[in-house]
């Protein structure tokens, strides 16, 4: 009769362990989609043509929503692992660094020097040196994020904009555009936002990271029709919604960087 409660015992303890393995995958199936994600947007941009370079932009987004549901996965299910973080860091890396320039200087700026004269040249060689500080940036916020983690005071931050809602710009910017820039001064205006959005990841603004919000609480019957609504519009108008919602993430963060400062220097002079 013990051996066969032990046996039991065994095979019930076997199949926790086969669960839990189970759900240890699941994120890294999620970072595996990022990075497919990643890898056929850089081939798409690679290719050139309006249809592709959309197809880019839209693996980017799709990769987005890989990254956000591998982490939101991990944290309910409690399987961070050093080794998922890595992963999901190099991940990021191609799907949020390499696809996001690539698809950047196919977009603005190729095109555009095939047409234009000495001034398309002069942009050309400017756009592959802001295309690779986009890549070193996003490097460097990815090694900053691994090692100092979220801002101090809990998860409401990030320090710097994340690399998915910088890569989310450029994608959203030429899914919304739609034909490749053909002016150069168009292209100089583009790779100014792209240095904006460089600068900004390895800033130390704090950007919101919505990971305190209680996803895991039962919510007000509200806030799924308003989700409903969301993907809804997105599906039909994913232009513009998506570029809203790459742009207001972006002005929120400075707006918010701009209101910390203004109320700490009247702080200090009321002092």
């Amino acid at each position: 009769m013990a051996m066969m409660e032990h046996d039991r015992e065994g095979f019930g303890l076997a199949r926790n362990d086969r669960r839990r393995r189970g759900v240890y995958l699941l994120p890294g199936a999620f970072t595996v989609g990022n990075l497919l994600c990643g890898f056929y947007a850089v081939l798409a941009a690679l290719q050139g043509g309006t249809a592709q370079l959309d197809y880019a932009a839209r693996a980017i987004g799709f990769a987005i929503l890989f990254d956000a549901f591998d982490g939101f996965i991990a944290r309910m299910t409690h399987t961070n692992t050093d080794f998922g973080k890595q992963f999901d860091s190099l991940a990021d890396m191609v799907s949020f660094g390499m696809a996001p320039s690539v698809l950047a200087y196919a977009w603005g700026v190729q095109v555009m020097m095939q047409s234009d004269g000495t001034e398309g040249r002069y942009v050309h060689q400017l756009a592959w040196l802001v295309c690779l500080a986009f890549v070193i940036c996003c490097a460097w916020r990815l090694a900053r994020f691994n090692v100092h983690g979220m801002a101090p005071g809990g998860l409401r931050y990030f320090v710097g904009m994340p690399t998915p809602a910088a890569a989310g710009v450029i994608a959203a910017t030429v899914h919304a555009a739609g034909e490749p820039l053909l002016d150069w001064r168009w292209s100089l205006a583009w790779l100014g936002l792209i240095l904006l959005v460089a600068a900004l990841m390895v800033s130390s603004i704090r950007f919101p990271s919505f990971k305190d919000l209680p996803w895991a609480r039962r919510q007000h019957s509200l806030w799924y029709i308003a989700a409903a609504l969301l993907v809804g519009s997105i599906i039909k108008y994913s232009e513009v919604v998506l570029m809203l919602i790459a742009g207001g993430y972006l002005v929120t963060g400075l707006s918010l960087h701009v209101v910390r400062l203004v109320r700490h220097r009247l702080i200090s002079r009321t002092a």
